[in-house]
């Protein structure tokens, strides 16, 4: 009982934005029991909590900058939240054989890689923002998820063939991202040994 307190006051010391970024945290398990127990309607309440809690992902951005409430905490959780919200959801449709695992393993890679890209260019000095190919990249993952999880035909589209191949057009941008950080942070690094 005394953890459960405490993390509830840990939680309530939290502004909106990091309380809505664990929410989304908290999505992932309810996504995966349903998608488990795959019908109409339990991928249909999956899509829909799935797409609420994207929209989050933008929500307490904005919320952390109107409030002027952006943490470390934050800055770390986000991302996080976002990786394990997509992560999971492919990983258990690995399981599900919905998803190639190959396309996953690429996918979950390539995130482990820019994490540690990032995590080796702060402590060298040199920050890497994220770019507009990531950002595509993430745009991508989030538009194959909705009719990857929705599974069945939809008013006779197969709404499964569409989520995969958008799935392919983000695992392009996730490779090419993927190579585009690791230049930059390699330019970068060649710039700050010249001085």
């Amino acid at each position: 009982m005394k953890f459960f307190s405490e993390l509830v006051h840990f939680f309530r010391k939290m502004g909106w934005a990091n309380r809505i970024t664990m929410m989304r945290i908290g999505a992932v398990v309810p996504i995966l029991l349903l998608i488990h127990f795959p019908n109409v309607y339990t991928c249909w309440l999956a899509m829909i909590l799935f797409a609420a809690a994207a929209i989050t992902d933008f929500l307490d951005g904005y919320i952390a900058r109107r409030e002027k409430q952006v943490t470390n905490f934050g800055k770390f959780l986000d991302p996080l939240a976002d990786k394990l919200l997509i992560c999971s959801i492919l990983i258990e449709m690995v399981g599900l054989g919905w998803v190639s695992a190959w396309v996953v393993v690429i996918i979950i890679v390539r995130e482990l890689a820019v994490t540690g890209l990032r995590a080796v260019a702060a402590d060298k000095g040199v920050i890497i923002a994220a770019d507009w190919y990531g950002k595509w990249k993430t745009g991508f993952q989030i538009g194959a998820m909705i009719p990857l999880l929705i599974h069945f035909p939809f008013l006779g589209l197969p709404v499964h063939l569409i989520g995969s191949i958008v799935l392919y057009i983000a695992l392009i941008l996730t490779i090419f991202s993927g190579c585009n950080y690791f230049y930059l942070f390699y330019r970068d690094w060649r710039s700050s040994l010249a001085v």
